[in-house]
Parts: C-alpha cells; sequence; structure tokens
C-alpha cells in the first residue's frame, strides 16, 4: 500500500499544529501549512519558470517559479526542496539558499479553492538543463531575470499569484539574483527551523 503524503499544518505564529493528507487539504477551507517555493537560475542569472500540469488542482497550466512542494513531517525545508528538485525538474542539487524566510499567502481560485501557505522562498543555481515530470510539469522555459520581473511587475506577464507576491520582494534585494544575499534561518517560522521539529 503507497504511503498517503501528508502535509503539515501550521497556526498563525508558524508552530505545527498537525498533519493532514495533501490530497484533502486543498479546498474552499484550506487550512494553513507548510510549503515553500524556489527560483532556479543559471550562471547567467536566468530563472528558470515552469508551467503547472494541467492536472494540478491548484493553478493548473499555470506558469510561476521554478518549483513548489510542501515539506513531509519532520522533513527539512530545504531538504524538501532538494527532494523537488529532483523529482519535478530532474535538477540534482547539494544545496539551496533561503531567501524569503517569513513569506506566506492565502490565495483563491475562481472555482473556490484556496491555497494557505507559510512558503520560504530560496534559490538554487544549476549548471544543466531541466528534465521536467510530466506529472508536475507541462513545460519549462529560461527567462533573464530582470525582464521576468519586469514583465510579472507590470502585469505583462500572467503568473501564479504566489509569484506575483514573491517577485517584488525578490527585487528589492538587488538586481542580480546571484547576489542575493542568503537570508538567516534563525528568520524562519518555528515549524520550518533547523531541529524545530
Amino acid at each position: 500500500m503507497i504511503n498517503e503524503e501528508l502535509v503539515v499544518l501550521v497556526d498563525r505564529e508558524g508552530n505545527a499544529i498537525g498533519t493532514a493528507p495533501k490530497a484533502q487539504v486543498h479546498g474552499p477551507e484550506t487550512p494553513l501549512h507548510l510549503a515553500f517555493s524556489c527560483y532556479v537560475f543559471d550562471e547567467h542569472g536566468r530563472v528558470l519558470v515552469s508551467r503547472r500540469a494541467l492536472h494540478k488542482i491548484t493553478w493548473p497550466g499555470v506558469w510561476t517559479n521554478s518549483c513548489c512542494g510542501h515539506p513531509l513531517p519532520g522533513e527539512p525545508v530545504h531538504a524538501a526542496v532538494i527532494r523537488r528538485l529532483a523529482f519535478e525538474l530532474g535538477l540534482q542539487v547539494e544545496r539551496v539558499d533561503l531567501l524569503l524566510p517569513d513569506f506566506s499567502y492565502r490565495a483563491v481560485m475562481e472555482n473556490g479553492t484556496v491555497e494557505h501557505e507559510i512558503c520560504p522562498v530560496y534559490r538554487a543555481v544549476v549548471s544543466v538543463d531541466a528534465r521536467p515530470n510530466p506529472d508536475e510539469v507541462a513545460e519549462v522555459k529560461w527567462l533573464p531575470w530582470g525582464s521576468f520581473a519586469e514583465g510579472v511587475l507590470s502585469g505583462a506577464m500572467p503568473i501564479s499569484p504566489w509569484a506575483r507576491e514573491q517577485i517584488p520582494l525578490l527585487v528589492a534585494l538587488g538586481p542580480d539574483p546571484l547576489a542575493w544575499p542568503v537570508a538567516d534561518e534563525d528568520r524562519l517560522p518555528p515549524v520550518a527551523r533547523p531541529l524545530a521539529r
């Protein structure tokens, strides 16, 4: 029997308060839960953007950042990012950098489905092309960071609601994504701090 994937539920202060099956957690009353976003760059500062698979429950077929996901109960967030980069995009990375430790958001789809996450944001740098998993990703493309960010900020490039909120915060870190400062893990919500779970 296949184990059901669980997500970590959190309170408003960022403390773990339980778990719930991932397959059942997204709906009109989605509880606040732990997730992450990752932006993948190449050595030229281009960002890898991905289009979500058409059968996704939340925002199917929508362009977004490189990779998103949910840490498993007890799994360090950075380890979940590395795991999901391999699973969704076929990218092997040894480390990821924390950029936005306290990002969170709530968004509602036209059909009433809610996404409600504490969602630290990470960066990964790679020197190889992605091999998207069609179960997760419909397509990917590399874009110069500056033009991508400008397109999102101007509204010219449709993007997921979480990426729309993340891009201005990332732009504020400076023009060169490879030079953005790494955030202190002590700024993560309690549930996401190393050794916290």
